[in-house]
């Protein structure tokens, strides 16, 4: 049940949400006829996010217990009786034998929230029908005691997360999502935080999924095209027995900074045309947009439907390749090959560089997040024992991409850039199988000897970047480093099968 409002806006149309945030004070049309919006809080709060429950050794996150959710649900639900909220439904997933009926309650001062995740839900059949779950929104609302008087509280038991004072969309799009894991995990599958596409290869296809912390290249990695390939989904899909593969979301929540229309097009044209919602993007006083101006944030984003791109039907789909990201900036290569041991351990060390994505307490810092998936809402062993299931369930190649750089920060003198072209090469000559495979010494994985169209050995071998520059000595230390630190990680997970924890020994 919803709590009771001044007034309930019942699933607005398009054109009256629009309207909605055309009348808010932060909120400006820029350029493209779409209504960008400046909000207070510009990235998902981590810190102030919660799972409720009554036992904490079930979640590897920090919770809070049911009698604090019942006094913030109180407080909330005073607050709302003299709101006037939106009220906005839909689905979560589109195969109707495995949808899951989802529903946001948003105060209306901020109804560009409502306006983006309308655009990401697939469409509702059936308003009146009890929703799976729900979020319930107050951004306006403070709460005392809590990391910068805000607070995401997870109830995954009642399918119900409470917000309070962050304005920011994620945590709409992340509180429904973030509750479907719960529920995948029970049904014997696993969320992956991964973008979905299929490569044409011949008379035949392949399909892709790629995982990967927010900013470090999953939208990218699934929108560059290959042998005209189309994206299927950005961000969540479902892995189930068999390789089945499911789908989440009817739109996109993609990173606008550093948006170039030569490399990106397909995003570009999506968040250029006047139905896309903007947020946080700088722009001038003449509507005039600069992607690439982070004065205000690097975590600029927009949404907008899959309607406004060609994709690929997310219906009846089977894995054939997954691909890690890892945004590094040492000695891991453009692309590893993973056997199948490797494969569930690279995918539960998560390893990457943090973005502006997750706040300032991530941007820039070295980060490992298991299955590069921050919103799973229990033990985080569960999802590494659960992919080497699925894996033997069915086999899929497994690779490891860095999109950051190797052998130092991107500029540094002496480092190289992982650039979107040799990444759509990567992914080319995976998925047409053209790349010539050797064996590391150091890691055990593979790694490549050549890739057409790839203009760069030193990247696909880091040992010879470091070799030429006189460097070997911290090369090893690189390797032995991260073999010691992957170790004591694992350490961390005393129910993890051991068989993940040797792969990387």
């Amino acid at each position: 049940m919803l709590p009771n409002a001044a007034k309930v806006y019942d699933n607005p149309s398009e054109a009256e949400l629009r309207e909605f945030v055309a009348e808010m004070p932060n909120s400006k049309l820029s350029e493209f006829d779409n209504y960008n919006v400046s909000t207070d809080v510009v990235a998902r709060s981590k810190a102030s996010t919660y799972i409720v429950t009554t036992d904490p050794e079930r979640h590897s996150d920090q919770t809070i217990d049911v009698a604090e959710y019942e006094r913030l649900a109180a407080l909330q639900d005073a607050y709302i009786a003299n709101q006037e909220m939106i009220k906005i439904d839909g689905y979560i997933g589109s195969d109707p034998e495995f949808r899951t009926r989802a529903r946001l309650f948003i105060e209306k001062a901020n109804a560009n929230i409502a306006a983006m995740q309308r655009q990401l839900y697939y469409p509702c059949d059936d308003p009146g029908t009890d929703p799976a779950t729900t979020v319930i929104y107050t951004p306006n609302l403070s709460v005392d005691g809590y990391p910068n008087d805000r607070a995401i509280a997870v109830n995954l038991e009642d399918g119900v997360t409470r917000v309070f004072n962050s304005d920011y969309f994620g945590e709409s799009k992340k509180g429904g999502l973030r509750m479907w894991n719960r529920l995948v995990y029970d049904r014997g599958g696993l969320s992956l935080h991964a973008g979905c596409k299929v490569v044409p290869v011949g008379d035949t296809s392949r399909t892709l999924l790629i995982v990967g912390l927010s900013g470090t290249g999953k939208t990218t990695t699934t929108f560059t095209k290959q042998n005209g390939s189309l994206p299927v989904q950005d961000d969540f899909v479902a892995l189930m027995p068999g390789g089945r593969i499911y789908t989440t979301e009817d739109g996109c929540f993609a990173k606008t900074f550093g948006l170039d229309p030569e490399f990106e097009p397909t995003i570009h044209s999506a968040v250029t045309a006047p139905e896309a919602y903007l947020e946080n993007v700088s722009q001038d006083d003449d509507g005039n947009v600069d992607f690439f101006d982070t004065s205000y944030t690097q975590n600029g984003r927009s949404t907008f439907e899959f309607a406004a791109i060609e994709h690929a039907s997310g219906l009846g789909l089977t894995g054939d390749v997954l691909l890690i990201l890892n945004r590094n900036e040492n000695v891991i290569p453009a692309v590893a090959k993973l056997d199948a041991a490797q494969a569930s351990a690279y995918f539960m060390l998560g390893e990457t560089t943090g973005t502006s994505a997750g706040g300032k307490e991530e941007a820039g810092k070295f980060l490992r997040v298991p299955g590069t998936n921050p919103f799973y809402p229990q033990l985080h062993d569960e999802q590494g024992n659960r992919i080497r299931e699925l894996l033997e369930s069915h086999p899929l190649e497994v690779y490891l991409m860095n999109t950051g750089s190797v052998g130092g920060k991107a500029g540094d003198d002496q480092a190289k850039k992982v650039k979107i072209p040799h990444s759509s090469a990567v992914v080319k000559g995976i998925a047409e199988g053209t790349i010539e495979w050797v064996d590391d010494a150091d890691f055990g994985y593979q790694v490549a000897a050549a890739i057409p169209d790839f203009d760069d050995p030193e990247l696909l071998q880091p040992r010879k970047l470091y070799e030429r520059q006189g460097r070997v000595g911290e090369y090893e230390d690189w390797v032995t480093r991260l073999k010691a630190e992957r170790k004591e990680y694992f350490s961390k997970f005393p129910t993890l099968d051991p068989e993940i924890v040797a792969a990387v020994e």
